[in-house]
């Protein structure tokens, strides 16, 4: 066990990886349909602007969430496993949603498993306070 936030750092620099090569290809994208401010009328401009603002909304908390399942000593598999479920569920829901803006499997498995580790880590976290084990 640790608490200095080594396991939650490094699944931080992996998602801010991710991060960066979703802000990247909005700047192609803008080069490519020479749209300064908004989307223009580029719809593929527009989902990789939703892909992006999707992941920032959601991974900030969930790496906050981790912070705190570290300090309170957490089991390292629980935060690993969290950790690797995130950063696969962030790829899925980018996939998914590049190849359709409707409904499909990456983006779904994307959302939920999103959800899963928002939940189980407030879970924890909820427990900890309470003094019941959640997980």
């Amino acid at each position: 066990m640790t608490s200095q936030l080594t396991i939650t750092g490094f699944y931080a620099g992996i998602l801010t990886l991710i991060y960066l090569v979703l802000a990247v290809n909005i700047i192609r994208l803008r080069w490519k349909h020479r749209v300064g401010i908004g989307t223009g009328e580029a719809e593929e401009l527009n989902v990789a602007v939703r892909i992006h603002g999707n992941f920032i909304e959601y991974v900030p908390l969930a790496l906050i969430l981790f912070a705190m399942m570290e300090v309170q000593y957490a089991p390292l598999a629980l935060l690993h496993g969290l950790g690797i479920a995130l950063v696969v569920a962030r790829l899925c829901h980018a996939i998914g949603l590049t190849r359709s803006v409707g409904v499909s499997l990456p983006r779904t498995i994307g959302v939920l498993t999103t959800f899963a580790v928002l939940l189980l880590a407030a879970g924890f976290g909820i427990g900890q306070f309470i003094g019941v084990s959640l997980l």
